[in-house]
């Protein structure tokens, strides 16, 4: 009773507060002397007026949140400091119903107004070009353009260079697969050594030579097992001895190290998190070993480009990349409008502080025949590792030739020919020549014909000053910086005349109708594994460097008494609740044998914000009682433990709880054998057999019933929505929020695609269906099993190539929000066919849907007709939406699938594929390893709001505005003409965090009792701000070799987001800051003593160390410091 009073008095508190708050700020409006009208026009003299006004409404609703923050936190403290949770239990109704009761604690929802403001855009010059209306223009036609098949003829006048010569960089490289047809292993083993090796021996022959490298996993490998006198050869030294002359490969500008990741990376699957752990992992490693700091990006494999990757470089401090797979009609577009370098901005930046200068390779590859001008059919001529007598010819039939003294004024002019054409398609007489391909330069021969042949025709060429033409070997960064100089631009500027750039280069053709958009799917086992292994290295970084402060292992942290306990790390404390056989195996669930005396579960949440979360285990029976921390009794769903549709797994069962873990914490339970019959709730059962003669198991435990030839559709229900599926098919028909009368269609429909009969078809790269794709029809009748009980319901659909589950939670907050959605693919039989799943809606989404780049951003996509099918498939990493006026449906999903939207209203994704042939692609093989595939998704269906912000204050306050720039608009080309990007709501990627880094289940190891008692451990002494991600927290290595820094990298990102999305009774808290956090108060029971905010890769500091521990994140940026704890 003391709390309730507590909870009303400051209820009561809150509700004063913010009404005579708003009474203010609306006494000030309405005495405001300067608000005056004359026919929707504003006088210039008043406009300023007028702003200073919106200025300081806007200060005061900032300070009416700040006054309801400060009293949510103290209702907060209050509600955390009552003696122990209150033990819910959930009850049955007339209706057929489960009711859980609401927590006794309050929940906020509180955006701060200015918060709402990034979404709605900005002033900021618009871009030249961006790509959505780039793709929207072209006619994607494939005229044949003469020896350059793709383009056009280029001509030129010798004159063209008589004012200022050509200067051209031919830049030696070979690109290495960390894995491919070979292992990591096998290549290192066969090719990648001796590439390294020879390279060093070779660039020290000549000083004029030079090479660049990307991966740096190879390097370090190669590094590890080579000589300190080769490992002289390369490094940069510290300056010492001889006026400080730097020696080494690295240091004397020879061997340039470019982008400098792990791996040079795909660019459309990866998340975020792994783009930048890698890019860290390398920089590190560069700084450590090399003293070298890269300074341009090199991304020559990708099979089309994110905006995120440009983004990370450019606060990683690089100032320039380059790019090659891009579709070939828009190289063509920008060859032909001298638009192939550009500045790359992203698309929320309103002061260019996201550029960085990024060439597009304007050819068809990488390789030599279409590196040195338009015609490959010369260009392979000057490839002097196909010289006669090799392993590899020209496929024009024209070998090349030596060069002597008798043909190197022929052979130069013809080479001189095509630097010439291709120096046309770009703004600068600076000209970019690769010179290089996979595994290239792995024998001594190679080095020694191409350095020797192209010196001479170098040293030709340099000979005539007629000629108007400077050739030499450089690196990347050679020659972006004498692009640099040339223009009169600082390296990283944006030179005169270059245009501006946003948006992606996704979905990539390299030939015809050829798109590479199958990839998007083809091993979806592996892609959910990578994600599930992401979560796990992201949980092990953070609790790793929190060891270093707390100096003990993980199981250390929950100990109630750590005196009497003695680590054994022969005999493990805890395991993992799933495992797996080997790396090919779907996870096992480890089935926890309940005894008299209590089994500790340790939970693990990884997000940075406290949840409330559904946390299943698996027991050995079904009389089991859940203990909280404190031993009080938890009230619990007990279900059966299926093996099949219809078969039971023996003596083992399931128990479901809601369990509320504090923001990077553990909490602890307590699980013991013996009945508590208010508290342990069994799962109600019907099965749906269809008509087909099979036996379905039973337990006296749960009630069941079986329908042989039930057809009508039934329906689930939850606090928030109530969901209909099909009694024919088990899928999901529609769906009706508690608040409204008319349902909104949300069905659901498997497919198939086949691939051509002739010619080119489908493989692990290219989608080339046979037409659209047909409903899948299964051999028989699905069965369909249905689970009800208080804190979840589920259906079960069972067709023999996939088994659907779609769950409803029965909690409040995010849990209970959205539908959880899984399939399990089996398509191990097909043939040349594909899968996938179609979510059909009412949404008017008018050819419009959008994706997620790398779980970073979103961007806009349109269906374009007049693309072939296949060219409107995205990747979709994390999520994709439709939307319209009044809702926005997003499919949320825990793993890197391709998607479309090919009819308004419909998203689809396609599940698996299997094919039995090689797409022509260098891989050698179709898709034939399939394995058993668990795909899962979260469905969460949005009401849309009018105005985008919270509040009528702040919504006038954006209509002012709007007046004011409303009469300039026209004349001011700075103001953006509409969005050219979207964000999720904070309750979409609070969604997607759930999904993608579930609460990780530790169970502890059977002991003999007594056991040692555990108890929760709060690393933060509360949560961040919920538009904040700790994207991570990973110790640094020390100077000295295997021993860890006592530094950490804190990485957080804070998001974006639409406030246009309904807020209403959401169910949990959430409060933003204006990207203010308070640092130093962060950490449980611990300081900050060193804090110092450095770029992306924490190669240089960006400010000194500071005594103040707060810190600012603007919208959308991440934010890097070193931090040391004590």
């Amino acid at each position: 009773m003391k709390l309730k009073k507590q909870v009303t008095v400051c209820g009561a508190a809150i509700f004063c507060v913010a009404v005579f708050s708003l009474y203010l700020m609306l006494d000030r409006v309405q005495h405001d002397p300067a608000r005056h009208q004359n026919g929707g026009n504003f006088p210039r003299s008043q406009i300023s007026v007028l702003q200073n006004r919106i200025e300081q409404l806007e200060q005061l609703l900032e300070e009416n949140h700040e006054i309801i923050s400060h009293i949510k936190d103290s209702v907060l403290e209050l509600t955390a400091n009552v003696e122990g949770p209150p033990a819910l239990v959930p009850y049955y109704v007339a209706n057929g119903s489960w009711v859980v009761p609401p927590e006794p604690r309050p929940s906020f929802f509180s955006i701060s107004p200015q918060d709402c403001q990034f979404a709605l855009g900005g002033r900021g010059q618009k871009p030249e070009l961006q790509m959505l209306t780039v793709s929207e223009e072209l006619p994607f036609d494939n005229v044949d353009g003469g020896v350059w098949k793709q383009g056009f003829d280029i001509s030129y006048s010798p004159r063209d260079w008589d004012t200022e010569s050509l200067q051209v960089f031919v830049v030696p490289h070979s690109h290495n697969d960390p894995g491919w047809l070979k292992t990591f292993d096998k290549y290192y083993t066969e090719q990648t050594q001796h590439i390294l090796n020879n390279m060093v021996s070779k660039l020290q022959e000549d000083p004029r030579r030079r090479f660049i490298w990307a991966e740096v996993s190879f390097f370090a490998k190669w590094w590890d097992n080579i000589s300190a006198q080769k490992r002289a050869a390369v490094r940069r030294p510290v300056p010492t001895g001889e006026a400080g002359r730097p020696s080494g490969l690295v240091g004397n500008g020879q061997l340039e190290i470019a982008t400098g990741g792990w791996v040079m990376p795909d660019e459309a699957n990866s998340h975020y998190f792994a783009l930048i752990d890698q890019l860290i992992e390398g920089h590190q490693w560069l700084e450590k070993n090399l003293g070298a700091t890269p300074r341009s990006g090199w991304a020559v494999d990708p099979f089309g480009y994110s905006p995120t990757m440009p983004y990370l470089l450019r606060r990683a401090n690089l100032t320039s990349m380059l790019i090659q797979r891009v579709h070939y009609a828009i190289k063509k577009h920008f060859a032909a409008s001298h638009s192939l370098e550009f500045m790359w901005r992203q698309t929320w930046d309103s002061d260019a502080s996201t550029d960085i200068f990024c060439h597009m390779m304007p050819f068809y590859s990488y390789d030599v025949p279409h590196t040195c001008g338009p015609d490959p059919k010369i260009c392979c001529q000057f490839d002097f590792k196909r010289l006669p007598g090799g392993r590899i010819s020209c496929p024009w039939k024209v070998p090349p030739r030596a060069i002597t003294e008798a043909n190197v004024a022929e052979r130069a002019g013809l080479l001189l020919d095509q630097y010439r054409k291709k120096s046309r398609l770009f703004r600068s007489n600076v000209l970019l020549v690769p010179l290089g391909d996979d595994f290239r330069y792995d024998k001594p021969q190679e080095w020694d014909a191409q350095f020797f042949n192209y010196q001479r025709l170098f040293d030709f060429l340099n000979s005539k000053p007629d000629l108007h033409v400077q050739a030499q070997f450089g690196t990347l960064s050679d020659y972006f910086d004498a692009l640099y100089k040339r223009t009169g631009v600082e390296p990283g500027a944006r030179p005169p005349g270059f245009p501006v750039l946003s948006g992606d280069f996704f979905s990539y053709a390299d030939r015809e109708d050829h798109y590479w958009t199958g990839y998007y799917t083809s091993r979806p086992f592996y892609k959910n594994l990578d994600r599930v292994l992401e979560a796990h290295l992201r949980l092990l970084r953070s609790l790793v460097s929190l060891k270093q402060v707390i100096i003990n292992a993980a199981h250390y942290l929950v100990l109630g008494d750590k005196k009497t306990y003695h680590f054994d790390p022969e005999v493990p404390f805890l395991q993992m609740d799933d495992t797996r056989l080997n790396h090919d195996a779907l996870p096992e669930r480890t089935v926890i044998q309940l005894e008299s005396s209590p089994r500790y579960v340790v939970l693990f949440n990884p997000l940075e914000q406290e949840r409330l979360s559904m946390v299943s285990l698996l027991v050995s029976s079904p009389r089991v009682r859940v203990l909280s921390e404190e031993g009080q009794p938890l009230a619990v769903q007990v279900s059966a433990h299926w093996s099949s549709a219809t078969d039971m797994v023996p003596d083992v069962y399931q128990v479901s709880l809601p369990v509320r873990l504090p923001a990077l914490g553990l909490g602890v339970l307590q699980l013991q054998q013996g009945l508590d019959g208010p508290r342990t709730l069994p799962s109600s059962v019907r099965v749906y057999l269809h008509g087909r003669p099979l036996s379905v198991s039973r337990n006296e435990a749960f009630p069941l019933r079986v329908i042989d030839s039930g057809t009508s559709d039934f329906a689930l229900s939850n606090r928030y929505m109530q969901v209909w599926f099909s009694g024919l098919t088990g899928l999901l028909k529609s769906v009706r929020r508690v608040d409204e009368e008319q349902e909104q269609r949300v069905d659901m429909e498997f497919l198939v695609y086949g691939t051509r009969s002739s010619k080119d078809k489908s493989g692990a790269y290219l989608f080339l269906p046979d037409g659209e794709a047909k409903p899948y029809v299964p051999r028989d009748p699905p069965v369909l099993r249905v689970t009800e009980g208080p804190f979840f319901s589920e259906v079960v659909a069972c067709y023999e190539h996939v088994h659907q589950v779609v769950r409803l939670y029965n909690l409040p907050g995010v849990e209970g929000l959205s539908l959880d959605v899984s399939s399990l693919v089996d398509i191990r039989d097909y043939v040349n066919k594909e899968l996938a799943l179609r979510i059909r809606t009412d949404i008017d989404s008018q050819g419009a849907f959008f994706t997620d780049l790398n779980g970073f951003q979103v961007q806009p996509r349109r269906y374009l007709k007049k693309l072939p099918l296949q060219a409107n498939f995205y990747p979709m990493p994390v999520m994709a939406y439709l939307q319209d006026a009044q809702n926005r449906l997003t499919l949320h999903t825990a793993q890197a699938l391709g998607v479309s939207s090919l009819h308004d209203g419909q998203l689809e994704v396609i599940l698996d594929r299997r094919l039995m042939q090689d797409d022509n692609r260098g891989l050698g093989q179709g898709l034939k390893d399939n394995k058993r595939t668990c795909n899962h998704f979260r469905l969460l269906l949005e009401r849309r709001t009018l105005g985008r912000e919270p509040g009528f204050f702040s919504k006038l306050a954006a209509m002012f505005r709007g007046l004011i720039f409303h009469s300039s608009r026209n004349r001011n080309r700075e103001v953006r003409e509409g969005p050219s990007t979207s964000y999720p709501s904070l309750l979409s990627h609070l969604t997607s965090m759930y999904l993608n880094t579930p609460v990780l289940a530790l169970p502890m190891a059977r002991r003999q009792a007594p056991g040692p008692a555990l108890r929760s451990f709060h690393p933060l002494a509360s949560s961040l701000p919920c538009d904040f991600h700790l994207l991570n927290l990973r110790t640094l290595q020390a100077e000295e070799d295997g021993l860890p820094s006592a530094e950490t990298a804190l990485l957080l990102h804070r998001k974006g987001f639409d406030c246009g999305l309904e807020a209403k009774n959401l169910g949990f808290n959430c409060t933003t800051s204006q990207g203010k956090v308070a640092l130093g108060s962060l950490f449980h029971g611990l300081d900050v003593v060193f804090l110092q905010p450095t770029s992306l890769t924490l190669l240089y500091p960006l400010a000194s160390p500071s005594n103040s521990t707060d810190v600012h994140v603007e919208p959308m940026e991440i934010a890097t410091f070193r931090l040391r704890l004590g």
